[in-house]
């Protein structure tokens, strides 16, 4: 399940900035483990060369050193360098599950 935000999400609150780059960050990882498992599969499933290197991709390890470097500086920012903090009042913020009734107060026009 998601997590839930309980308040209207808007990129100028400091704790939402900083849950939503978390989760981008979370998504790079994820999409960087499946994608270089697939091209490493693919690699060590090739035919090998007379050499003995193997075959398939040859461009992989350069794939992997190049993206990982990228989601190594992308965990640098986010943990490190990156400041969270208030721009703008969150004042009105109010804790809770999200979820907030309208009043029930139903306005009446009175005649004249």
């Amino acid at each position: 399940m998601p997590p839930r935000w309980p308040r209207k999400p808007d990129r100028q609150d400091s704790a939402y900035r900083r849950l939503d780059d978390r989760m981008n960050f979370a998504v790079h990882v994820a999409i960087f483990a499946v994608i270089n498992s697939g091209l490493w599969f693919f690699r060590i499933l090739g035919e090998t060369s007379e050499l003995g290197a193997p075959g398939g991709l040859p461009w992989t390890p350069w794939i992997t050193a190049g993206w990982g470097a990228v989601l190594v500086a992308h965990a640098i920012f986010i943990f490190a360098i990156a400041k969270y903090e208030d721009s703008v009042s969150t004042a009105n913020t109010v804790s809770g599950t999200g979820f907030q009734p309208k009043s029930d107060k139903k306005t009446t026009k009175t005649k004249r």
